[in-house]
């Protein structure tokens, strides 16, 4: 039986939903990470200048 036009195009536009809700998952993924690296190398850089002021 001959899949409809429409149905085509529903799976397809869940499928490229799917793909864009990965796609979104990952960059959020990706910034968090660089948020907690800045912040740890912020953490750290903040640390140094702390001792050099002691010293």
């Amino acid at each position: 039986m001959p899949r409809s036009v429409k149905s085509i195009a529903e799976e397809q536009f869940t499928a490229s939903q799917k793909k864009s809700q990965r796609f979104q998952t990952k960059r959020e993924k990706d910034e968090q990470e660089r948020a907690e690296k800045r912040a740890r190398l912020k953490a750290l850089r903040l640390a140094k200048e702390a001792s050099d002021k002691e010293v």
